[in-house]
Parts: structure tokens; sequence; C-alpha cells
């Protein structure tokens, strides 16, 4: 079966790794284990204390024995090979790989002292064990996300051994066999380095609040809220999507999970108001895909950024709060502009769900995720300790509402109360566990990569990257920014952004501060992360628009390149914050100027879509193009026009007004040959 004919929901089975339709025996023992790796990450939220590398070893485990069992080695049927593609059963040799591969995966907690007193002479089962750690975890990486992962490792292995026969401009010293093992597989500077570590901290209780949320029946709830808000504007579903997928991407990690929760609803609705499919589907890729730059969760990298720049959690979250919104403001622009063009009309009043008693439903749904941002933002606890305490509450507000439904008399007795309750935690807790096995793995595998690098080929590569860019920042962003886009056709975002802030992130602090550009360190590896999830939509590889596409029965390749269009108003933003660094609120810290620029931003975005759309309030004359990209760079980047001229101005937001200034001159055109067109 080809890509464009799988349904969205298989394509989302895949990413979660839920590919066999085993027997009893085996989805129990799949659950089992599931339900035990999320008590174990619950007790380490509450009372458990063991060693970081213990938590990650004891984390990657679990991935791994989930994943063997749960995807065949094929995903399609081979002629001569049907045993490992089995999908009804699970063969015996996947059992060995999950056992093999969870000890290879905890060895190195076993005998951390004898392996810290052989550091750099690692024994014969220390490399046996190490080999077979690397060829585990990446076997499970293949058959989790793809093969492109791996072979990016492997070129990274390849070239790490094979160095000093590179030409002179590429050539490396090159590592020793026991080097490169103890490294990436027997210390915690390869596989078991930070990203695994976010992974196992912090990502997998976010990763299993989502999943928890999305049991409870809260997907449904925000698409509903959303409808009954603006279901009846113009082109209100589409509207209507873009805040669902935007409430759905706080807690979701996932553009395809996110897709396949609200775009099962808002893309029959969009189409039902005079949306072609292709754009329908489109526009709920690009709303899907942009969840994953909502705080706090960011597709699981907002932690691992944290990480990297060695900076709290909270400060993350307010340098992605403007970009992310205003790229959210933005794509609700392009839905009004789209549904302008084709004339379009919102849903009849009747078919839209009633706001209030919408809010009374669904209401509980939000508590958890109030209190996670309250614990965040004022209380500034831990996320680990935030997102246990919602976790906590969701869990109590599971059982209440039964108990209510109970009064009510929609549940037999206590005794149903209890077994529903306890049935729809468990339920939660494995599909958490699921989904987090792709981005442990992804985590792990990308570990590889960073530990590689450590070992002096990060050097190497910036003296690549500086010669091709030939000392040109701009030139060195283009070429970041589409290394991050081919690497993300094949990899998860998270992977992705580790790969490319571990490669390019610290070059371009670098090379930037040699020719007289300071980028925080902040910007560079949001920069990486942005052009990382526009990948999930861009052909031929978007797996994103493959699931829309699914759900809308529209060609992917259509809907990808119509989708990346959409996206055009995300790939801006990223260049933006590099050259003005207000909009990531370096060192901005009041709040009537973090409106101001946040407004701006949003008015620049929405000058540039226009001109990306070909229309503002009518379609666009040739001599307003100029005229609205004009506004759209002073309204960005009030400094950006001066600064490329070589002069300083003292007070940069007063360039604020000649922008504003362009955008009315184009504004009251428009409008006086609309009126002048009706008349």
């Amino acid at each position: 079966m080809s890509k464009t004919q799988r349904t969205a929901e298989e394509i989302l089975r895949e990413e979660t790794g839920e590919i066999r339709s085993t027997g009893r025996f085996e989805k129990g023992l799949i659950g089992v284990i599931a339900i035990a790796w999320a008590i174990f990450q619950l007790s380490l939220a509450s009372f458990l204390i063991l060693d970081g590398t213990t938590i990650r070893a004891v984390h990657l485990a679990f991935a791994i024995a989930i994943l063997f069992l749960s995807v065949p080695m094929f995903k399609r049927p081979k002629k001569w090979m049907g045993f490992f593609s089995a999908v009804h059963k699970i063969p015996f040799i996947d059992y060995i790989f999950a056992a093999a591969g969870a000890f290879a995966a905890v060895y190195i907690i076993l005998d951390q002292e004898g392996l810290a007193i052989r550091a750099g002479d690692p024994s014969t089962t220390d490399v046996v064990v190490g080999f077979l750690t690397i060829f585990f975890l990446l076997e499970a990486t293949r058959r989790a996300i793809g093969p492109a992962l791996v072979i990016i490792v492997l070129v990274f292995t390849g070239y790490s051994f094979f160095g000093p026969y590179m030409p002179d401009f590429m050539a490396f010293k090159g590592v020793s066999m026991n080097k490169y093992l103890n490294q990436i597989s027997l210390s915690s500077e390869g596989i078991y380095g930070i990203p695994l570590g976010v992974s196992a901290s912090i990502v997998y209780l976010y990763v299993l609040l989502g999943a928890m949320l999305d049991k409870a029946g809260a997907g449904k709830f925000f698409i509903d809220l959303a409808l009954s808000l603006l279901g009846r504007f113009k082109g209100g579903p589409a509207k209507a999507a873009v805040v669902a997928s935007g409430f759905t991407g706080l807690i979701s990690g996932s553009s395809v999970a996110n897709i396949v929760t609200t775009g099962t609803f808002t893309i029959p609705l969009m189409k039902k108001v005079g949306y072609p499919a292709t754009k329908a589907a489109a526009t709920e890729v690009a709303a899907s895909t942009d969840g994953q730059l909502m705080p706090p969760v960011m597709g699981a990298a907002a932690f691992i950024i944290a990480e990297y720049v060695n900076v709290p959690y909270i400060d993350v979250c307010k340098a992605a709060i403007i970009p992310a919104f205003v790229s959210y403001f933005a794509l609700f622009y392009v839905t009004h502009l789209e549904a302008s063009k084709l004339g379009m009309k919102g849903l009849p009043k009747d078919e839209c769900p009633k706001f209030f008693e919408t809010v009374k439903r669904g209401l509980h749904f939000l508590i958890p995720i109030f209190v996670l941002i309250f614990e965040l933002v004022v209380m500034r606890h831990s996320p680990e300790r935030a997102a246990f305490n919602a976790i906590l509450l969701l869990i109590g507000i599971i059982f209440v509402r039964e108990i209510v439904n109970f009064v009510k008399g929609e549940q037999k007795s206590f005794l149903d109360i209890f077994i529903k309750s306890i049935k729809l935690v468990g339920q939660g807790f494995i599909a958490g566990s699921r989904n987090m096995v792709s981005v442990a793995l992804a985590t792990a595998a990308a570990g590889i990569i960073v530990g590689i690098v450590g070992m002096g080929i990060g050097g190497m590569i910036t003296q690549i990257v500086e010669t091709l860019s030939q000392g040109n920042v701009f030139v060195l962003l283009i070429i970041t920014a589409i290394a991050s886009m081919l690497l993300g056709m094949g990899l998860p975002t998270t992977a992705t952004y580790i790969v490319m802030a571990s490669l390019t992130a610290p070059i371009i602090v670098e090379l930037g501060a040699t020719y007289g550009l300071i980028v925080p360190l902040m910007a560079a590896h949001l920069f990486c992360f942005y052009f990382g999830i526009l990948a999930d939509d861009t052909p031929p590889v978007g797996l994103a628009s493959y699931a829309a596409a699914a759900l809308a029965g529209s060609d992917p390749i259509p809907t990808g390149i119509q989708g990346f269009l959409y996206d055009m108003r995300t790939a801006i933003i990223p260049f933006m914050f590099i050259f003005n660094h207000d909009l990531i609120l370096d060192n901005i810290y009041s709040w009537p100027l973090a409106i101001l620029i946040f407004t701006m931003a949003c008015l620049g975005a929405f000058a540039f879509t226009s001109v990306i759309q070909k229309w503002f309030i009518t379609k666009n004359r040739i001599w307003e193009i100029p005229l609205l990209l004009v506004a759209s760079l002073l309204l960005f980047n009030p400094s950006g026009i001066h600064d490329m001229l070589g002069y300083h101005i003292d007070d940069k937001y007063i360039m604020y007004i000649p922008g504003l200034l362009l955008l009315a001159l184009v504004y009251a055109g428009q409008k006086f040959r609309v009126r002048k067109a009706v008349a």
C-alpha cells in the first residue's frame, strides 16, 4: 500500500508504534510494559531518587522493548521473509530483540564502577555489549521513524573512522573503535547524553499528560469550543481548525497526532463551506504543524533547548511565545484571505455548538492546563513537578467525572465507576508510553551524532560551513534553513533540532560575532527548531501532508505544496528574530513594550502573508507588493532598513510609524477600489 493510499489513522499508528494487531496475550504484555513505564516515570517525579544514567538507561530499555514487540522488522510483507513482517503475532526473534535490546540498554548501569575504572580501555564484554547497544538502538530507530536518522548516524560514524582518508578540507584525525564505543555507548556523552536525559526526566510527563487528556476527550472539546466561537464567521471551520490545533498543540508533541485529532472533524466542515479538498487539508497541516511551536511542549524540544542553552525552561517559553502566537495569528489571517477569495460563508447557526454549553461540558479539561501554566509561570515550579501535579489532578478529575455520571444515573454502581476510571487512566498510560517510543529512540540515536561531534568533528564542520557561506551570515542562515528542512523530511522534529543545534547553532553565533552580528544563543537554537518543524509539510516526504490528505481525499503532494505556501509566513519569522532579538523578548522586561512588539509583529506577518496570498482586502496590484514588503520589514524589524543603510537611530521603535503608514496606504487604496467596483 502506497503512502497516498494509507489512512490518517494508519499513518498515526506507524508514528506511535502501533503497527501490529496482535492477540490478547501480546496486547496485554505490551500494555503491562507500557503501564510499568508510566508508573516508573511518575515515581521518578514524586519519590523515587536515581542517578541520571540509571534513569536514562531504564527509559531507553522500556522504549526498545515496546518498539520491538509492537513494530515488525518490515512494515510491508516480503515474499521470502513474511516471518519478519508479521502483524498478527510477535515472532520469536522480536521477543529476543526486545529482551536483548533492553538488557544492552541497561548494561551501562549494571557495572557502573567497573566501566568508570575501564574508561578508555573497555573489556571484551564491554565492546560486545556496546556494539549491540548501538545495533539494537539503530534497528529500533529504523523501525520507529524510518531509515533517515540511521543513515545520518552511519555517515557520521563512517566519517569518524575514515576522516584521515578524506580530502584535505574535510580531513579528520579519526578515532579508534574503543574510543568510539566508550564515547557513544559506554558513557553519558553519546546515547545516554543530554537529549535522552531530557526525554527521560521531563518530556515523558508532558507527552503522558497530552495522551491522557486526549483519551479523556479533550480533543473533541477543543474542536467544539473553537467551532462555537468561530464556526459562523467567514471560513469559520478553517479558523476553528487553527484555534483547535493551537489548543491541541499546547499538549501534543506530534503534528500527525494533532491532524488526526482535529482534522477528522474540521476538514469535512471546511469542505462543506466551500474549501477545496487540497486547501482544507493544507490548512489543517499548517495549523497542526505549527502546534509544535506552542509552549509548553513545543514538540518535546523546549526542554532540550533549555538544557543546551543552559537557561531555565520558563525562559525558553518566554522566548518562544511571541513567534508562536504571531505565526498562529498569521495563519488565522490566511484562512480569512482564502475565505474572502473564494467567497465563502460560515456554518449555519444551528450547526455550531453552543458556547456556554460547550464550556460547561468540558471546562474540567482546561483545569489541568491552567494549573500546569500557573505552576510554571507563577509558582516557578520545575517542569517535572508542574507536569506531575497536572497529571495527578487529571486522574482525580477522571474519577470525579465518573462519580458525577453515577449521580446522574449514567453508571450502574460504584464498581462500574472504579473500573471505568481505572481503564481510562490505563489507556492514557499506554497511549502516553506508545507516543514516547519514537521520541525516546530519536533522542538516543541523535545522541550518537552529538557524541561524535564532541570527539572533534564539530570544529571541522564549522570550517566546512564557513567555507560554504564565505563569511556571509545570511547565506549561513539559508544553508542552515535548507539543511534543517532536508533533515526534517525524514526525522522527527526533536531529532532534527538536536542534530542541527549540535552542528550549526554554535556556528551561527560564532560567525555572526566574527562579522559584526550579535546573535543570542537562544535565537540560533530556535532558528534550527523552526525549520525542522517546517519539514513536516515539505514535499515529497512531509508525513503531516499525507495524514491530512488521507482525511481530505486530496493528493498529498499538492497538499504539501499548498501547506508549505501557507507556512511561508512562519518561515520568515526565524530570520526576523535573528536580526531583531526583541521578538524573542531578549532584554525586554516591560509588558507594554512586549505587547507593542507583538502587535507590530502580527501586522508585519499580515503584510507578508498578503504578499504570498496575493490578496489584502482585494487582489493586490504589482505596485502594492513592494509597499507591503517594506511595511512588513519595518513592523517586524524597525531597525532593519537603517541597519542595512549603515546608520543608527536612537529610538528604533519610531520606525513603526512609516510601516503603519505604508500598510494604511495599501488598505486605503484597495478599499477605494472595492467601493468603486460595488458602485
